[in-house]
C-alpha cells in the first residue's frame, strides 16, 4: 500500500502526521506557544470525536477500554504534554491500519481462496471451436476446454487420457494429483502444464469450489466471542489504572504524573490481539484443508471434551474393499478379474468395489457375452466360452457343487463364484476402517478429550466390533437421525463436537456445540448445517481442527494478558517518575507490535503439535 493509498483509507493517520509536521516546524522557528496549541486544540478534537463514539457505545449498553485513552489526550493536554498527547493520537489512529495489515496477513489463506474463483469457461461448439461463456453459464453435460495453468471452472469428470491438477487450494494437499480419463475434477483445481477437456458434472453454483467459497465468505464475516474478551477486562482494568495514576499524584504531589500513568495505560494490545489470532487460527486452519465457518467455534472447539463420530464414511471408508480373493483351482487373479468382467455391467453396490479391486491389481478386463443380472441372487455372463455366475452364497450353493461356508467376521460380505456348474471361489469385501482412525483418537485423548462416542445406523454386531477394534466404548448402533441428536444433547462432559458425513447426519451436526462436516465426499447438507468443513478425506484432519482451537485461544489470551502485564509494568515506572509522557506513548506503541507479532503465532495453531498424524503441511 502506497502512503497516499494509505493516508486515503485511514484520513486521521494522515492528519496527524500533517499536524506532528507542522508542530515541527512550528518549533523550528521558535513558535512554542503556536505549536503547544496547534498541536493541544487537534488532541482535544480528536478525544471529542473518541469519547462521543465512547458515550453511544455505553449507551447501548458496551463499555470498553476508549475510556482511558480519552481521559490521557485530555490529562497530558492539561499538563502541558502535548506532543505526548499527539503520539497517543497517532497511537490511537494507527491502531486500526495496524491490526488491518496483521488480519490481511493473518487471513492470508483464506483471501487466497476467494481471489481464484473462476469466471470464464472455454465450452466447445458442435464444430469443435470454442466459445468463451460465464462460468453460470454451465449446463451439466458440456465439454469444457481447460488450458494449461488456468483454474477448473465447475466440477466435472475428466475425458482425456490423462491431467495433473494441483488442489493445494482446496484440500492443502501440496503435491500435485494425477487423474486419468473418468476421473472427478474438482472446480477451483489448478490445471498444469497440458491442455485437458473435461465433462461438467455440476453447475457453477453447485461445484465444489463455489461451496467453499461460500464457507470462506461466511468465515471472513464472523467473530468470535473472544475476540471481545478485552471488554471483560475494561472495568477492572480502568479502575487499576486509574487508582495507580491517582497514587502517583498523591504521593508525587504532581499531576504530571497522574498524565504519564495514564499514557502507558492506554489499551491497544488488548483491543488488537485477540481478533488478530482468531484470523491466525482460521488462517491456519484453511492451509491445512479446515474451512471454519465463524471464529466462536474455534473457542467452542478448544474446550471440547466430547467427540461423537458418525461410523460410515467417517470412521470407515463408506464403500466396501475387496480383502480376500479365495480360488479354488486357479490363481487369485485369474478368480479376480473373472468376477470384475462379469460385473462389468452390474449396478449391484458390491460391483463397483470388485471392479475397482481388478483396476487397481492393474489386471485387464475380459469380454463377457449374455451378461445378465440374476433378480436378488447376482450376476451371471459368459466368458471365455466359460458361464460364469458371481452372486449370493446361498444362491451358488444351489447351482453348483462344493461350496463351502465362510466364516465372516461381523461386517464382512461375501460374493461366491461358480464356472460351469462347479465353485471356483470367493471374494471378500468390508467396510474398513480408516487407517488414519485410530491415530486420531489416540491424538484426541492426548488433547484432552475425555469422551469418545460412535453413533451409528449400522447393526450392533457391525457396530460393536468397530468400536471393539478402535477401543471406543460408548457405541450407540441402529440410530435414526433424531437418536442421534437425542444423543448429542444428552452426551457429557461439553463441549460435544460431532464429527460427520452424510445427509442423515445433517440435524445432529446442526444441534452440536460443534459439527464437523467431512466435505470431500460428505452430502452438500451436511457441509451445510456443520460449523467446520474438512476438506480433504482425512480422518485426522479433526485432531488437527483441536489442536488448532485450542492453541488459537491459548494465543489469543496470552496475547491480552502481555498487553495487561506490559501496561501494568510501564505504569509502575511511570507512576515512579521515571518515565516521561512521550517517552511512556513511545513504548506503548512497541506493547503494541509485540501484541500482533504474538499473536501471528496461531499463523502456526496446531502445525506442531500434530504433524506425525495429520498427514500434512
Amino acid at each position: 500500500m502506497t502512503a497516499v493509498a494509505l493516508v486515503r483509507r485511514y484520513p486521521l493517520v494522515g492528519l496527524a502526521l500533517v499536524v506532528a509536521a507542522l508542530g515541527g516546524v512550528l518549533e523550528w522557528l521558535g513558535q512554542p506557544v503556536v505549536t503547544a496549541w496547534v498541536l493541544s486544540i487537534f488532541s482535544l478534537a480528536v478525544a471529542a470525536r473518541q469519547g462521543w463514539q465512547m458515550v453511544r457505545a455505553m449507551m447501548r449498553g458496551h463499555v470498553g477500554l476508549d475510556v482511558l485513552a480519552v481521559t490521557a489526550i485530555v490529562a497530558t493536554v492539561a499538563v502541558g504534554e502535548h506532543w505526548a498527547s499527539l503520539v497517543i493520537v497517532i497511537m490511537l489512529s494507527g491502531g486500526e491500519a495496524l491490526e488491518d495489515f496483521a488480519a490481511g496477513r493473518a487471513e492470508r489463506e483464506l483471501s487466497a481462496l476467494l481471489e481464484h474463483v473462476p469466471q470464464v469457461a472455454h465450452r466447445y461448439r458442435a464444430d469443435g471451436s470454442t466459445e468463451d461463456i460465464p462460468v453460470a453459464q454451465v449446463a451439466v453435460g458440456d465439454r469444457l476446454l481447460v488450458r494449461p495453468s488456468e483454474i477448473v471452472p465447475v466440477d466435472g469428470s475428466l475425458v482425456s487420457v490423462t491431467g495433473t491438477f494441483d488442489e493445494s487450494s482446496l484440500t492443502g494437499e501440496s503435491l500435485p494429483v494425477e487423474k486419468v480419463d473418468g476421473d472427478t475434477v474438482m472446480s477451483g483445481s489448478l490445471n498444469g502444464f497440458g491442455a485437458v477437456d473435461i465433462v461438467a458434472t455440476a453447475l457453477a453454483a453447485d461445484s465444489q469450489y463455489q461451496r467453499i467459497v461460500e464457507l470462506v465468505k461466511q468465515a471472513k464475516g464472523s467473530k468470535a466471542p473472544l475476540v471481545r474478551l478485552a471488554d471483560r477486562y475494561a472495568v477492572p482494568f480502568t479502575l487499576v489504572s486509574y487508582a495507580i495514576a491517582g497514587i502517583a499524584w498523591w504521593f508525587g504531589g504532581d499531576p504530571q504524573r497522574f498524565a504519564e500513568v495514564l499514557v502507558v495505560a492506554t489499551p491497544c494490545p488488548l483491543l488488537i490481539g485477540a481478533p488478530v489470532a482468531f484470523m491466525a487460527g482460521m488462517s491456519s486452519a484453511a492451509k491445512s484443508g479446515i474451512v471454519v465457518k465463524n471464529a466462536g467455534t474455534l473457542e467452542r472447539l478448544a474446550r471440547a471434551k466430547t467427540v461423537a463420530f458418525d461410523k460410515t464414511g467417517t470412521l470407515t471408508h463408506g464403500t466396501p474393499r475387496v480383502v480376500a480373493v479365495t480360488p479354488v483351482g486357479m490363481e487369485p487373479d485369474e478368480l479376480l478379474v473373472l468376477v470384475g468382467s462379469a460385473e462389468q455391467y452390474s449396478s449391484h453396490v458390491l460391483a463397483g468395489a470388485l471392479r475397482d479391486a481388478v483396476a487397481e491389481r492393474e489386471l485387464p478386463l475380459k469380454e463377457a457375452v449374455d451378461a445378465k443380472q440374476v433378480a436378488t441372487h447376482g450376476v451371471q455372463a459368459v466368458i471365455d466360452g466359460r458361464t460364469v455366475f458371481v452372486g449370493k452364497p446361498k444362491y451358488v450353493a444351489e447351482i453348483a457343487t462344493g461350496v463351502p461356508e465362510l466364516d465372516l467376521v461381523a461386517g464382512e460380505a461375501a460374493v461366491y463364484v461358480s464356472i460351469d456348474g462347479r465353485f471356483a471361489g470367493s471374494v471378500t469385501l468390508r467396510d474398513e476402517i480408516r487407517p488414519d482412525a485410530p491415530a486420531t483418537l489416540h491424538a484426541l485423548r492426548t488433547l484432552k478429550v475425555e469422551h469418545v462416542m460412535m453413533l451409528t445406523g449400522d447393526i450392533a454386531p457391525v457396530a460393536a466390533h468397530v468400536g471393539a477394534e478402535l477401543g471406543i466404548d460408548d457405541v450407540r448402533p441402529e440410530c435414526l437421525p433424531e437418536d442421534k441428536v437425542t444423543a448429542v444433547r444428552d452426551a457429557q462432559p461439553r463441549p460435544v463436537v460431532m464429527v460427520g458425513d452424510g445427509v442423515n447426519d445433517a440435524p445432529v451436526l446442526a444441534v452440536s456445540d460443534v459439527g464437523i462436516a467431512m466435505g470431500a465426499k460428505g452430502s452438500t447438507s451436511a457441509a451445510e448445517s456443520a460449523d467446520i468443513v474438512i476438506l480433504l478425506d482425512d480422518i485426522s484432519r479433526v485432531a488437527r481442527a483441536v489442536s488448532i482451537g485450542q492453541r488459537t485461544v491459548n494465543i489469543a489470551l496470552q496475547s491480552i494478558w502481555w498487553g495487561i502485564g506490559f501496561s501494568v509494568a510501564l505504569m509502575g515506572v511511570a507512576a515512579a517518575g521515571y518515565l516521561p509522557a512521550i517517552a511512556g506513548a513511545a513504548m506503548q506503541e512497541l506493547v503494541d507490535l509485540i501484541s500482533i507479532l504474538g499473536a501471528l503465532r496461531a499463523l502456526r495453531a496446531g502445525q506442531a503439535r500434530l504433524d506425525g498424524i495429520a498427514g500434512g503441511r
